[in-house]
């Protein structure tokens, strides 16, 4: 018998794919869906050891896990079956962070395609020092305003 009476309510969530793509991330945050974490694995570091690009900018609510403390990190603070969404600087460090992740026995890894550049691309919210100051339109997370933007800018002559 289930006793959990919000399974009547909230239906199960299929298992995620090994490579999403960031639609699919926005629309869990949007649907306030719980019970996955973002990984920012970038690793510019600068002379006070800060991770400079994580501090520039990134996903909002990604946590901070640099590639050579990635494992330890996870181990230490997920738990192995939550859904994890990766992303590195490039595609290859992604699939490098999520494959190190499936190794060490993390069950639900999905590596997010285009990482941060494809995030900013469709208007997802971010955070940061860079981001902060260049923050997003009015419009940029009204999908509708976004499509009558682009056809707008599409009929202009230049």
């Amino acid at each position: 018998m289930d006793t959990n009476p919000l399974n009547a309510i909230i239906p199960p969530q299929p298992p995620i794919k090994p490579q999403s793509d960031v639609y699919a991330v926005k629309s869990r945050l949007e649907w306030g869906e719980p019970a996955f974490t973002i990984l920012d694995v970038r690793d510019a570091y600068g002379e006070q050891s800060d991770r400079l690009s994580y501090n520039d900018g990134h996903i909002m609510g990604a946590m901070s896990m640099p590639m050579d403390e990635l494992v330890d990190r996870a181990t230490s603070s997920l738990d192995k079956n939550r859904d994890i969404y990766v992303y590195g600087a490039n595609d290859q460090q992604t699939a490098e962070a999520a494959r190190m992740l499936r190794n060490a026995k993390f069950n639900h890894v999905s590596e997010l395609k285009g990482g941060l550049a494809a995030w900013k691309e469709i208007g997802g919210p971010t955070e940061g020092i860079i981001e902060s100051k260049t923050p997003a339109g009015a419009d940029d997370l009204n999908v509708v305003s976004r499509m009558q933007d682009h056809l707008e800018n599409l009929n202009k002559d230049v």
